[in-house]
């Protein structure tokens, strides 16, 4: 069984730090891409970073360049997003997901198949 489980959120103020990890199972974690997305109450899911776990190329949204880091634990089959320099408007549910392959729509929510089920990330102004 596939399984994705987010943590790490939690309430920070703005211009803090908050690390989140992906632990994955039931899938080869090498083969796949695992992507980070968000979701704001009211808006839609948006891609903030991908990293893919079998070559270690990675993507960034321009919201998040400079800000955030997308890494790989691949003997722990984990996946981290470090936060830096939050802001009240990076706060939402952040997501991992996860599928094989890499390409242009690693940022959108169409390329995952596999999902978590969300931690909150609350940044205060």
């Amino acid at each position: 069984e596939v399984q994705l489980v987010e943590s790490g959120g939690g309430l920070v103020q703005a211009g803090g730090s908050l690390r989140l990890s992906c632990a994955a199972s039931g899938f080869t974690f090498d083969d796949h891409t695992i992507g980070w997305f968000r979701q704001a109450p009211g808006e839609a899911r948006e891609g903030v970073s991908s990293i893919s776990n079998s070559d270690g190329r990675t993507y960034y949204a321009d919201s998040v360049k400079g800000r955030f880091t997308i890494s790989s634990d691949n003997a722990k089959n984990t996946v981290f997003l470090q936060m830096n320099s939050l802001k009240p408007e990076d706060t939402a549910v952040y997501y991992c997901a996860a599928d094989v392959g890499w390409g242009a729509g690693v940022l959108r929510t169409t390329f995952y198949h596999y999902w978590g089920q969300g931690t909150q990330v609350t940044v205060s102004s």
